[in-house]
């Protein structure tokens, strides 16, 4: 089995035109599909730089772009929930709606594959100024594929940046290539320990939480009181 091309040059080189008849669609299609490619390169060109724990690996990085997305995704959303003030958030979160405690809820609720309320909260997050709360929707939109929207979260991560009482319990910093690669892509420092509560136990807490209706979004799993309580068990447990 042939591997996969690893540059833009290297795909160029595999370019073949095969004679026969082909008609608009047939020439739309392979548009499409040289594009797709051409587009992937690049963002795997972008996203391979430092910051990444699946380029610190023995193993090496997956090989898909989305692969490494959702590696990296929830590596960041481990580091979020084991910051010191994590738990402290979620409380205020419970009561106030604080953007730092929406970002480490939402990261919980990725942990235990209930991604579209973690979407919802990091949009909430987002919109009130918090940066980190972008970088998670671009990993997460590169998971999906969706190149556009992570560029759009990417470049939203610089400009939340500069809001003031930022709460970001990962570094990061955005980057934007010299020509001829295009787009900007955001390095995350992930901690070095790599500490990692139990996936099922995060689902196990996050079982029981009250689902409620938000007019245009649809069922979105809300705070318990004494979920920060049981954050701090379940990072004690990692240690």
């Amino acid at each position: 089995m042939r591997r996969a091309p690893r540059t833009i040059e290297e795909a160029l080189e595999r370019a073949r035109v095969f004679d026969g008849r082909y008609t608009a669609a047939h020439l739309e299609n392979s548009r499409r599909c040289i594009t797709e490619k051409l587009t992937e390169l690049r963002w795997m060109q972008l996203f391979a730089g430092p910051g990444s724990p699946a380029g610190r690996t023995a193993a090496g990085p997956p090989a898909a772009l989305h692969e490494r997305a959702a590696h990296d995704l929830r590596a960041l959303c481990q580091g979020v929930i084991h910051d010191a003030d994590a738990a402290r958030r979620i409380a205020r979160f419970d009561t106030a709606r604080d953007p730092g405690g929406a970002l480490a809820f939402a990261c919980l609720l990725v942990l235990a594959d209930k991604e579209e309320g973690a979407q919802f909260w990091w949009q909430f997050a987002a919109g009130a100024g918090n940066a980190t709360s972008a970088v998670c929707l671009y990993l997460l939109h590169l998971r999906r594929g969706e190149l556009r929207d992570a560029q759009h979260w990417a470049r939203q991560t610089a400009v939340l940046e500069d809001e003031p009482c930022q709460y970001t319990p990962v570094a990061h910093e955005v980057f934007e290539p010299a020509p001829p690669i295009i787009g900007v892509t955001v390095h995350i420092a992930f901690p070095e320990d790599g500490a990692a509560v139990s996936e099922d136990a995060v689902r196990d807490v996050l079982q029981d939480l009250h689902v409620g209706q938000v007019d245009g979004f649809g069922p979105i799993p809300q705070p318990s009181p004494d979920l920060a309580h049981q954050l701090k068990g379940l990072v004690a447990a990692t240690r």
